[in-house]
């Protein structure tokens, strides 16, 4: 029997040799991707960051899948989707790092229990 997992990977990285247009580019449009409150886990990959602040970034990608045996090729595929949308835009990065979770492996809370009983 097949079941299906949901897998979160977090990307990170930091912005390397913007360019002064790059960087006002980047912060014009920082407020759609400030809000940490906002996050989300998506195919595409949610980003966040605050250049103003810190010089890094985060993209969020969620993917199910029905056998654990993909979960590195779920890593892979959002390291490549990360590293993809920074060159497609010419922004230079480095140091790309990510955290991959398999939500079924994720302990319920005392609330998560109740509900499922």
């Amino acid at each position: 029997m097949s079941t299906s997992r949901t897998i979160r990977v977090t990307v990170r990285g930091s912005f390397d040799d913007l360019s002064d247009a790059q960087k006002a580019e980047l912060i014009a449009a920082g407020d759609a991707h400030s809000d940490i409150l906002a996050v989300e886990y998506t195919a595409d990959g949610h980003l966040t960051y605050d250049l103003a602040a810190r010089p890094f970034f985060t993209f969020r990608f969620g993917e199910t899948v029905d056998d654990e045996r993909e979960i590195p090729r779920v890593t892979a595929r959002a390291e490549a989707k990360a590293a993809a949308w920074m060159t497609a835009r010419g922004y230079g990065f480095k140091r790309l790092t990510s955290q991959t979770v398999d939500m079924s492996e994720i302990p319920l809370g005392k609330r998560g229990r109740k509900l499922q009983s």
